[in-house]
């Protein structure tokens, strides 16, 4: 796992870098549209669930979802700047830092809100010894979940009950099928 970590530090660094301007625009952007600072820090479980800060833009006016898992596209409180930013993931381009200081990787289970992670038995507690990430196989499988989540009657259950468990299965499955190549090809799949 050394190369992925050489990998992550490298790759967001040069994000991070590449796109400061960009990055800086996004937040002066959405502290003008949501009135306050734009980015915001959720509580996620990590490597060896511990608890974490993860940075995102802020998409909300008010960021009382900050741990709230369910928020689906059609959320009043989405503004539509927020609505472009979280289509497009834009939001979640300050993650690089995240990966940069070693609480995620580039590639890897994304990060799951306090009361999830602790829900996780027997062998699917493997998703916990990897770093969480801003991509990977359940993210692009679920691409369109705010989508999917605001079809639904009970958002919150669906997700509890059908794509969760989905999540779990899919990570657990990348976990014990690791490889470099693969981690490429998601990134790839995320950019476009």
């Amino acid at each position: 796992m050394l190369q992925k970590r050489v990998f992550d530090v490298f790759c967001s660094f040069i994000g991070l870098t590449l796109l400061f301007v960009p990055l800086v625009i996004i937040l002066v952007v959405t502290s003008i549209d949501t009135k306050s600072f734009g980015v915001i820090a959720q509580t996620r479980i990590g490597l060896y669930a511990k608890k974490f800060k993860l940075f995102k833009f802020k998409t909300m006016k008010d960021d009382e979802f900050s741990n709230n898992y369910t928020t689906t596209i059609n959320d009043p409180r989405v503004t539509k700047i927020g609505r472009f930013l979280r289509k497009t993931k834009l939001d979640e381009l300050p993650q690089l830092w995240n990966v940069l200081i070693g609480d995620m990787s580039l590639v890897g289970p994304r990060p799951d809100v306090p009361g999830y992670a602790d829900k996780l038995k027997g062998e699917d507690r493997i998703v916990l010894t990897v770093r969480p990430g801003i991509t990977g196989p359940a993210s692009l499988y679920f691409k369109n979940e705010e989508t999917l989540l605001a079809k639904q009657n009970d958002p919150k259950r669906y997700n509890d009950e059908v794509i969760w468990p989905q999540k779990v299965k899919i990570n657990r499955n990348y976990i014990l099928e690791y490889s470099f190549k693969k981690d490429l090809m998601y990134i790839f799949k995320t950019i476009i």
